[in-house]
């Protein structure tokens, strides 16, 4: 049965495309047949793992396949690090939970996923799933051939990895499509990352894996959307063809392994530095803000994103009364990376959130759209293409903005399905 929450999603879908829409560089240029298929792939795609019979299934070999990973990552990690990777305690330990530390327990699957995807590529396994989606997306959303395969390669590589793909085919693409690259890229992680999400929030989250797995490529066709609204594309243009070749290839299985190991550490690194730098950045700006008091309590950067984002949490579907955790989070996201995001949506107890604003908050803070990554689109597409770096320069604060809203607008497609869906 539909309930007001129901409603509150499909309101808050209405207004995430209202707000591109009044940001559209062409406002008679609505695109209706794309938005007709991109919310049917969303809740098709939903459907599909969670409605139908023996879906159970599919999410149970999801999640086991994460917990593997994770078993297996766990072993290398302590066979490195010893007891402060978790293993066996050279003394008595009082407190188990403070035995948890990100550097050992979450990064090191990064490095495990990126090497596992790096040789399903080559072993041409995530290729043709990537093959798959893209023709589903050329088909839905009548995407060009080379726009689809960028698309459908975010879903599980990552905003710059993705490019490289259809790496002889950026200088082809028109503004439409680059801005396209750049807010799907935004609203979707990689599949290295993707992981340590499902690790993070599995003991907080039934069926944490899948949510996650369909978070990530529900966010690909809303992203598609959103960015088509804001700059249409001239009719005519566009559509440059993808023959599915690409540009990313390994020479063997080793090799495979040894450059997908390293491009895990320089995500390892990076996220480890943008987390530093960021979560020390709001200590100062708390520490600044010390002398200040309102409605009881010291204001914090944590109690001003709180109140910011109630709104837009409530538009999701969230009930109001845990609309002020649910915005804080969402700020969080924006601001400190949506891992930080996911640490603390999994720390909060089971008794203090409702399953749905948990899931709904899964979806809505699965994305790479926070301020840091700016920096990296801007960085790494400029090194893809150096001639467009200036146009990268002026959509890249936009891009920023509809892919915030994508994953936005995806907790609001799954937050106005019926709620048998997920039971």
């Amino acid at each position: 049965m539909f309930s007001i929450l129901n409603l509150q999603s499909l309101l808050g879908l209405l207004v995430v495309i209202a707000a591109c829409w009044g940001l559209s560089e062409n406002r008679k240029a609505f695109p209706w047949r794309l938005a007709l298929g991109a919310l049917a792939v969303q809740a098709g795609l939903v459907l599909a793992l969670f409605a139908i019979p023996g879906s159970q299934g599919v999410l149970a070999a999801v999640t086991g396949a994460v917990d593997g990973l994770a078993a297996a990552t766990n072993r290398g990690t302590q066979f490195v690090f010893g007891y402060l990777a978790g293993g066996d305690q050279p003394y008595a330990v009082a407190n188990e939970g403070a035995l948890f530390t990100f550097a050992f327990q979450v990064l090191p699957l990064i490095l495990v996923i990126s090497a596992l995807s790096a040789l399903l590529w080559h072993w041409k396994v995530l290729k043709w799933i990537t093959h798959g989606f893209g023709l589903l997306f050329q088909k839905t959303m009548g995407l060009g051939g080379a726009s689809a395969l960028a698309v459908a390669a975010n879903i599980f590589l990552g905003m710059i990895e993705s490019p490289i793909v259809i790496r002889a085919y950026l200088d082809k693409l028109t503004r439409s499509e680059l801005f396209l690259l750049m807010v799907v890229g935004l609203a979707t992680v990689a599949g290295s990352t993707m992981v340590a999400y499902a690790a993070i929030l599995a003991p907080v989250l039934p069926d944490a894996a899948g949510h996650v797995l369909v978070a990530s490529i529900v966010s690909a066709p809303a992203g598609v959307l959103l960015a088509r609204i804001i700059i249409p594309e001239t009719p005519g243009q566009g559509g440059a063809h993808a023959d599915y070749g690409s540009a990313l290839k390994y020479d063997s299985a080793i090799d495979a392994i040894v450059k997908g190991t390293a491009d895990g550490l320089m995500v390892v690194l990076n996220i480890s530095a943008v987390l530093i730098v960021f979560v020390a950045l709001v200590a100062l700006v708390n520490i600044m803000l010390g002398g200040f008091w309102l409605f009881d309590g010291p204001v914090t950067v944590e109690r001003l994103l709180g109140w910011l984002f109630m709104p837009v949490a409530w538009l999701t579907g969230v009930d109001w009364s845990e609309a002020g955790k649910a915005g804080w989070l969402l700020g969080v996201k924006l601001t400190l990376t949506e891992f930080v995001a996911f640490i603390e949506l999994g720390k909060v107890p089971a008794g203090e959130m409702s399953e749905r604003t948990r899931m709904l908050m899964t979806y809505a803070l699965c994305g790479f759209a926070n301020i840091g990554s700016v920096g990296i689109t801007v960085t790494g597409l400029s090194v893809l293409m150096p001639e467009r770096r200036e146009e990268v320069l002026g959509l890249v604060w936009k891009a920023l903005f509809a892919g915030f809203l994508a994953t936005l607008m995806a907790a609001c497609v799954v937050g106005a399905l019926p709620p048998a869906v997920f039971a």
